[in-house]
């Protein structure tokens, strides 16, 4: 059996209030940012997943693993690692991981150079921070699956 060409992904930056999505074409390697899905405690609405899954149809669904900067795993690694092997389980679509240290540093940054007000709890960037985690894992040259 010959595995599916990637033509769509999703991207998620797993956070424990809210989780930020994106959508990106592997043709173009590009991605644009989604409205984030409230969680509660990592946890979604899964119907909010699953209503994003059957609109955007993506062939698989990548996932930022927030390591810490020695490359250790965290607490949070493993849950969001646990929130892909859901989508994984659930919608049975491949899940890859993506390194996503830095990204929400990085969506900040970018946000407030585009003029963000700051006040992050009440305006979040976890959809930008999914686009950066998404657009750097289309990117990396040594992809195995791209």
């Amino acid at each position: 059996m010959t595995e599916k060409k990637l033509n769509t992904l999703m991207g998620f930056d797993f956070g424990t209030r809210n989780i930020g999505v994106a959508i990106g074409q592997v043709v173009t390697r590009t991605a644009t940012a989604l409205p984030s899905i409230k969680a509660k405690d990592g946890i979604p609405n899964w119907d909010d997943v699953t209503a994003l899954i059957a609109e955007w149809q993506p062939d698989a669904v990548v996932v930022g693993i927030p390591l810490n900067m020695d490359g250790s795993e965290s607490q949070m690694s493993m849950r969001a690692r646990k929130f892909g092997k859901r989508l994984h389980g659930r919608y049975n679509l491949p899940f890859y991981e993506a390194d996503e240290r830095l990204s929400s540093f990085e969506a900040k940054d970018w946000a407030n150079k585009l003029g963000h007000s700051g006040h992050y709890g009440s305006d979040p960037v976890d959809g930008m921070a999914a686009q950066i985690i998404l657009e750097g894992w289309m990117s990396y040259e040594n992809n195995p699956v791209l």
